[in-house]
């Protein structure tokens, strides 16, 4: 199982970026999808989670400015980011709860990909 993660670079303040991670391999079903971010010197951070039911939960920081959906058909998670600001640069990792085929569950995280916000 791989999770490939995309949609990270440079954008202007205010600006808006969409980041995609695309589940493969051995997938027999996924349950939690999400984002965590972790900016240099610091401990990475919820960004957003969306459970298999349809909830979704957000970070404090990301709250009204930030949407995570899911298309369930293509095991693929999206993060629409709008307003962004300096502080949330950062590398972002998308993660999965998934049940492989021969129905063992583990937490798979993507490689990261780097958002940076700068005038």
């Amino acid at each position: 199982v791989q999770l490939q993660a995309s949609g990270g670079g440079l954008v202007q303040p205010g600006g808006s970026l969409r980041l995609s991670c695309t589940a493969s391999g051995s997938i027999y079903s996924i349950d939690t999808m999400g984002w965590y971010r972790q900016a240099p010197g610091k401990q990475r951070e919820l960004v957003a989670i969306y459970k298999s039911s349809g909830t979704s939960v957000y970070g404090d920081s990301v709250k009204g400015r930030f949407t995570i959906s899911r298309d369930n058909a293509q095991n693929t998670l999206y993060l629409q980011m709008n307003s962004l600001q300096p502080e949330d640069t950062a590398v972002y990792y998308c993660t999965a709860e998934i049940l492989n085929r021969d129905h063992d569950m583990y937490d798979y995280w993507g490689q990261g990909t780097l958002v940076t916000v700068s005038s």
